[in-house]
């Protein structure tokens, strides 16, 4: 059986003579948080685009066994759901870039039980970290660190198509309350019939939260990475 994600060989260069990193080997599986660690600078956010087929790279990333084209980039986003760290640098509101996602063909999602409009649904994820609905009408310039990373993550988890979510630090922003409502949710919904979340990989420069949320560690280097076990306190 195919693993859900499997990247092989992966590499990136800035151009030819500075390479980011390069011989990458891991695969994704079902219930798998995959927690990224590694200096500043290797390549973490980089490698999380490459995966969500953001930036031009070398070698393989297969979603249950075919490339992203195989399935036509625009549907492999979906299934494969890059969360930045920033996404304040986003235009308009929140609720305008809800609108513009649920009006993609590729991206109607499947009904949540008890929802049966899943474009709200979000917004209830984001109620539940504290996310006053009124802060959906705002400009994401206007909005602090916080409230942008968890509108953007509930957006993300609410719109219920991701199998897979590539998360950037996505609590750097949050004080510990509203993180651990965050870790929570997250570690819940991973593990919900009715949630397509399958697996997580998670970019954080906390090795706390790294043990609290993780199921596996892996450390990224110039040249590849090196994994070991952690086990998860949830």
């Amino acid at each position: 059986m195919a693993r859900l994600l499997q990247v092989r060989d992966l590499s990136y260069a800035k151009d030819k003579d500075h390479n980011v990193f390069s011989n990458l080997h891991f695969g994704v599986n079902d219930g798998d948080i995959i927690v990224l660690h590694g200096q500043s600078g290797v390549g973490k956010t980089t490698l999380l685009k490459c995966i969500a087929h953001l930036n031009v790279y070398a070698g393989q990333v297969l979603y249950r066994g075919q490339t992203p084209k195989y399935y036509g980039v625009p549907l492999y986003r979906t299934k494969v759901f890059y969360v930045p760290q920033r996404p304040s640098l986003l235009p308009g509101t929140p609720r305008d870039f809800l609108a513009t996602v649920t009006s993609f063909k590729s991206r109607k999602s499947r009904q949540i039980a008890g929802h049966s409009n899943t474009s709200i649904y979000p917004i209830e994820v984001s109620k539940a970290w504290g996310i006053d609905e009124e802060l959906w009408d705002r400009n994401w310039s206007n909005l602090s660190g916080g409230e942008s990373q968890r509108i953007a993550l509930a957006t993300a988890v609410g719109l219920n198509t991701a199998e897979v979510l590539l998360l950037d630090e996505p609590t750097s922003a949050l004080d510990s309350h509203s993180t651990a409502l965050v870790e929570r949710f997250i570690y819940d919904e991973l593990r919900s019939a009715e949630s397509e979340l399958k697996a997580i990989i998670w970019i954080t420069h906390s090795e706390e939260q790294g043990r609290r949320v993780g199921t596996r560690f892996l450390h990224i280097t110039p040249t590849g990475c090196e994994e070991e076990p952690i086990l998860p306190e949830f």
